[in-house]
């Protein structure tokens, strides 16, 4: 199956930046939507964004809009997570996940429904102090 491995999180100060990574020895064979999600303890996933990786298709939450960028290197089997101007609510731990069989340009609300994915890095943490 897919494996994903997530890493870069770590403790930043409040307007600090961070870039995550996740990388997949398989993601040169992925034609999906993938997505990158945050968790806060005792909290629901929450999508923070997504992109097609066959298509230009991107979504951003509102929350992070203007501050992360989601972005993607095929040839180093990697997405990234640019984060700038991080805020304290940024704090959790952040997934990578990868649909199976879909596409974010057929899915508006792939930001969404953490449930429709099907495969999922272990998380790194992202700690903003204020």
């Amino acid at each position: 199956q897919v494996e994903l491995v997530e890493s870069g999180g770590g403790s930043v100060q409040a307007g600090g930046s961070l870039r995550l990574s996740c990388v997949t020895s398989q993601y040169s064979l992925l034609s999906n939507c993938m997505a990158w999600f945050l968790q806060a303890p005792g909290k629901e996933r929450v999508g923070v964004s997504a992109l097609d990786t066959d298509t230009p298709t991107k979504y951003v939450a509102d929350f992070v809009k203007g501050r992360f960028t989601i972005s993607q290197d095929k040839a180093k089997n990697t997405m990234y997570l640019q984060m700038d101007s991080v805020k304290s609510e940024d704090t959790g731990m952040y997934y990578c996940a990868a649909g199976l069989g879909w596409l974010c340009i057929d899915d508006i609300q792939a930001l969404g429904n953490a449930s429709k994915y099907t495969y999922w890095g272990q998380g790194t943490q992202v700690t903003v102090s204020s």
